[in-house]
């Protein structure tokens, strides 16, 4: 009898909607890795009873997603500096000697950036719309890639403050101008604007004047389907190049297959075939 393939889950609330047992499944396919990868609905008030039991039923790892985040660190004997300085974690892996914690939200976003989008973020001009869990997730691995100065957008100015003081140490060390602010001075003509606020899960207008983009520009928003439609119109109105977050996705489950399995697999063919896919997928009913 053949071994029973290692356990992973992606773990939140909602997360029917998840792609990432598709991703991990073309990972494993394309890599001979032997694993299932599976959704695990957690109640608002038990994700850490969840995950708990889901460890101890053999599993080797999980992903987390909204709204736990900030908790599954806390979960963690060892947590790495990326996810210590994003005080937020999406990769758990179920150490023997202690669970590791991590975050590959922000490697995934540059990665998509350079090696799908083309965009080299050293020295360019880049906005940050947001301050929330999300912005936490990707600010670090931004600041790493060296940009020349990254504004911090959000509509409570001293949110994104907060965030750029804690921020300060790591963006003077690589001479990246850290700044932040209020929607209303978010600044104009930027190389990259990155749209991480609650505006395309709410349904909102974009948050920001189209003064921030100038032709060509790069505009992403960090999600995907329908959530990120209004925001991609909204910058292709104005001349800019509009991209979701769809390979952002695909690059951060890279790094937590990586973390898990010590395998890194190639993306760029699994990221054609996920967009295909949920180009196929029936539209969901009104």
């Amino acid at each position: 009898m053949s071994k029973a393939p290692d356990r992973y889950a992606v773990l939140g609330n909602p997360v029917a909607h998840s792609q990432s047992p598709f991703i991990h499944a073309e990972f494993a396919r394309q890599t001979g890795q032997h694993l299932e990868y599976t959704r695990v609905l957690c109640a608002m008030d038990g994700f850490a009873e969840a995950v708990r039991a889901f460890a101890a039923s053999g599993a080797r790892g999980c992903n987390v997603t909204v709204p736990f985040k900030f908790e599954s660190a806390a979960l963690a004997r060892v947590v790495t500096p990326r996810a210590a300085l994003a005080q937020a974690a999406n990769v758990l892996r179920f150490d023997a000697d202690g669970w590791l914690a991590d975050n590959t939200d922000g490697i995934g976003l540059v990665r998509d950036l350079q090696r799908h989008a083309g965009v080299a973020l050293h020295g360019r001009r880049v906005l940050l719309i947001g301050a929330g869990g999300a912005a936490a997730g990707v600010l670090g691995p931004l600041l790493e890639a060296r940009p020349a100065l990254l504004h911090l957008a959000n509509r409570t100015a001293d949110k994104a403050a907060l965030l750029a003081r804690r921020h300060a140490a790591l963006a003077g060390s690589l001479g990246v101008q850290l700044s932040a602010g209020g929607l209303e001075s978010a600044g104009r003509a930027y190389d990259v604007v990155l749209n991480s606020s609650a505006s395309s899960l709410s349904g909102g207008t974009v948050p920001v004047p189209g003064s921030v983009l100038r032709p060509g520009t790069l505009a992403v928003d960090l999600m995907y389907g329908s959530a990120a439609r209004p925001f991609m119109a909204w910058a292709e109105a104005h001349g800019a190049v509009a991209r979701d977050g769809l390979g952002m996705l695909v690059e951060q489950a890279a790094e937590a297959f990586f973390l898990w399995r010590r395998v890194m697999p190639d993306t760029a063919p699994v990221l054609q075939r996920l967009r295909r896919h949920l180009d196929a997928a029936p539209a969901p009913k009104p």
